[in-house]
């Protein structure tokens, strides 16, 4: 593996290099081998942060470490083991340089907002890199290194200048949409709500998308902090599998299938749409569609007919996600009922198609305890548990602005603070709709909206697009 963090340090000493060179040569405080040597340094002590990161230590990344810093660095890590590594103390204690920008990646910060140029950009990308290299030497990836090197990813992009900065130009603005930067296709539903009818996938999909446009586009959702690192995580780890793929080592298979948490309207299905296509970028699936189902579409009414219709499910989900909507509806019902038919058959076909499709299930906290509780083997196969929090008010109101925006409504103070004790009215219990709430308080006022300016014998662009308090309902059974 140590080839591996070779190629990763060599394209950071090789791109960063030559930018700090630049950097230099336009200041003249340098020379390319004096950039060239404080970038080879700059990627050791990248490197040793993340392998602090779990205080483990351990010898392969220690050997890795020797292997690929020797050649490049006038120390005595030419023969150097990892026992002396430990013992000179070179690893430990280097974790807490992962908590603040570097004085390297801040030269080329300043030097960005100055001339325009995009080097710290750079930085983040090749230290990213260099962070899941170091990850990927172990067989089992440490999940503490894997969070150290997103959180040196987090600290470092909010550090960044605006794209542009230097040359009078403006970044543009996130695109506006309910919880993100666009409202996403809907997902197919498959008896959601509705007869339980299988609907076929898609047969033609986009290309995938690159996993950095994926995981920007989950920045730009509003709020969900916890779950953005959490997907983060999980995109992570199976970045550094398929780096071990590559260099053919072994990997150690994990279950890719989840359980989503929290109220409706938290913005668990687009969350969802994105993994799908999270997965099928990393190579887990290989068409991404996501497919959302509920109790109404695995349940059938009658002896033999639910085996069947779950079946059907997986077929239009297979090679992609399948959602399961209030998944712990399947555990309720009498001696008659046949969701613990669907669970059963669901465990079988997670097993046999595991290769093919991955599940997500989702619903409230507690009643999520007993879906996996109904079936042995529910547990091994959702290991992990990602909670949606409900939205706080100021998130909910960021959400109503980008509704706004992207329907070229704007609403006015007074409207706004109306939204804003409507929101804090309602009580944030199991029914709480979060998002959803606040796309029919946008609905609403849209309509009182329309019924108020209709009336007017010539509206103005500005009367046609903005909310005034009175548009606002009073409240929602308004």
């Amino acid at each position: 593996m140590a080839t591996a963090l070779e190629d990763a340090v060599s394209d950071f000493v090789s791109e960063i290099g030559a930018a700090l060179a630049d950097v230099m040569a336009a200041t003249g405080t340098g020379d390319r081998d004096v950039a060239r040597r404080d970038a080879a340094l700059e990627a050791f002590t990248v490197v040793c942060a993340v392998a602090d990161a779990d205080g483990r230590h351990a010898d392969d990344e220690l050997w890795a470490l020797i292997t690929t810093f020797a050649p490049l660095l006038d120390t005595q890590l030419a023969g150097a083991t990892p026992e002396t590594v430990r013992q000179a103390g070179l690893v430990e204690g280097r974790s807490g340089w992962l908590r603040s920008p570097s004085a390297l990646f801040s030269t080329l910060a300043a030097f960005d907002r100055a001339r325009g140029s995009t080097f710290a950009r750079a930085y983040v990308h090749r230290a990213f890199r260099l962070g899941l290299a170091l990850a990927a030497v172990d067989l089992v990836t440490s999940e503490a290194e894997l969070r150290a090197v997103e959180g040196l990813r987090g600290m470092l992009l909010a550090e960044l200048p605006p794209v542009g900065a230097g040359r009078g130009t403006t970044p543009s603005a996130p695109g506006p949409g309910p919880a993100g930067p666009g409202t996403p296709a809907p997902a197919t539903a498959v008896g959601a709500g509705g007869d339980g009818a299988a609907v076929a996938p898609p047969a033609e999909l986009p290309p995938a998308r690159p996993l950095a446009e994926l995981l920007a586009e989950l920045d730009e959702l509003v709020g969900m902090d916890g779950v953005k690192a959490e997907v983060r995580l999980v995109a992570n780890l199976l970045a550094v599998q398929n780096l071990r793929r590559e260099r053919g080592l072994p990997v150690l298979e994990t279950s890719r299938h989840l359980v989503f948490t929290g109220n409706p309207g938290t913005g668990k299905t687009t969350v969802a749409r994105l993994l799908a296509e999270i997965y099928r970028t990393l190579g887990v699936v290989a068409r991404g569609q996501l497919v959302e189902t509920d109790r109404s579409g695995l349940v059938a009414g009658y002896v033999g007919q639910t085996a069947p219709k779950v079946t059907a499910v997986f077929d239009a989900a297979d090679e992609g996600v399948l959602l399961i909507d209030e998944a712990y509806a399947l555990a309720r019902g009498g001696e008659r009922d046949f969701g613990q038919e669907a669970i059963d058959t669901l465990v079988k076909l997670i097993e046999d198609r595991r290769d093919r499709i991955v599940v997500i299930a989702a619903g409230y906290p507690d009643e999520m305890a007993d879906f996996i509780g109904a079936n042995p083997g529910l547990r091994s196969r959702f290991p992990k548990t990602i909670h949606f929090p409900d939205y706080s008010t100021d998130d909910l109101l960021l959400i109503f602005e980008r509704l706004g925006s992207k329907n070229r409504y704007v609403a006015e103070p007074a409207a706004a603070d109306a939204v804003r004790t409507l929101i804090e009215a309602q009580a944030r219990d199991k029914g709480f709709g979060n998002a959803r709430l606040v796309r029919n308080i946008f609905e609403a006022a849209v309509a009182n909206h329309a019924s108020r300016v209709v009336g007017l014998a010539t509206a103005t662009d500005d009367e046609l697009t903005t909310l005034v308090a009175a548009d606002i309902p009073g409240s929602l059974s308004a």
